[in-house]
């Protein structure tokens, strides 16, 4: 990828202060994007923010809960008031619960989990796309392999990215001839604060104990960053990350059923 592929390019980053988000953020910020940064957490985005800036970006944070539409709103309305247009819309934002569904206590934090990882994406999707059209943008979604194959354990996780993934899929279709891409991204496992934030059914975080998934072998969240922005760039449909998902969502294509019972050995333990 070219470095001025992001050159003066408006573009919003959700879940800008940690993992992912903050990778996509700085490595955006080298090619001299102009970034509007959002998440929960003001002090981690003012932090990402001010390393953006040192990196040569403009960058202006927005401390916003894109649970909610009216919050969602704003993102889009300070990202046009600073920079005039919105370029590319990157929905990264977002969390999960583990625990067998049977076991959940209510169903608060799964209505949470799609509010921010689905209903975060619609709501600054609709309020964006009249500005990424006229600037012949790019919508981005961060999915995950769990957006394409389902897994036990993770009933809210994966309904809330298959729920990402198949509106990408109408909505680029419906975009059609508009100039407006949308590229659906499926990582793997990769190293973040994710996991350590992994709520259990009691709704308290998994903490370390979390983060014992990641292994040397796990993908960094630089190079996730990485391949996102470069098939951003490229305007590319979708991409499957790493050999293992392609692998896998090829293999549940042809014996799903064989592909059920290693989901359920390796990850439906209660």
């Amino acid at each position: 990828m070219a470095l001025s592929a992001y050159k003066d390019n408006s573009a919003i980053v959700t879940g800008a202060s940690s993992g992912i988000g903050r990778e996509m953020a700085l490595q955006l910020a080298d090619q001299g994007a102009w970034l509007t940064l959002t998440a929960r957490n003001t002090q981690a985005l003012e932090q990402v923010a001010a390393e953006c800036r040192k990196r040569g970006a403009r960058a202006i944070v927005v401390t916003a809960d894109v649970s909610d539409e009216a919050q969602c709103k704003k993102i889009i309305e300070a990202a046009v008031a600073e920079y005039g247009r919105i370029d590319t819309l990157i929905n990264n934002a977002g969390f999960g619960q583990g625990g067998y569904f049977e076991s959940l206590p209510n169903l608060e934090t799964f209505r949470q989990v799609m509010d921010v990882n689905f209903m975060g994406t619609v709501y600054c999707a609709h309020h964006a796309l009249p500005h990424l059209k006229k600037a012949c943008g790019r919508i981005v979604s961060i999915s995950s392999i769990m957006g394409l194959v389902g897994v036990p354990m993770y009933s809210s996780y994966s309904a809330s990215k298959f729920a990402m993934t198949g509106f990408a899929e109408v909505i680029r279709m419906e975009l059609m001839g508009s100039g407006v891409s949308v590229t659906s991204i499926h990582p793997n496992f990769v190293v973040s604060e994710f996991a350590g934030r992994l709520l259990k059914p009691d709704g308290t975080p998994l903490g370390d104990k979390g983060k014992r998934i990641y292994t040397s072998r796990t993908m960094t969240s630089s190079v996730c960053a990485r391949l996102t922005l470069q098939a951003a760039a490229k305007r590319k449909r979708h991409v499957v990350m790493t050999p293992s998902g392609k692998l896998v969502v090829f293999m549940h294509g042809l014996v799903p059923g064989l592909v059920d019972k290693v989901m359920r050995k390796m990850f439906g333990k209660k």
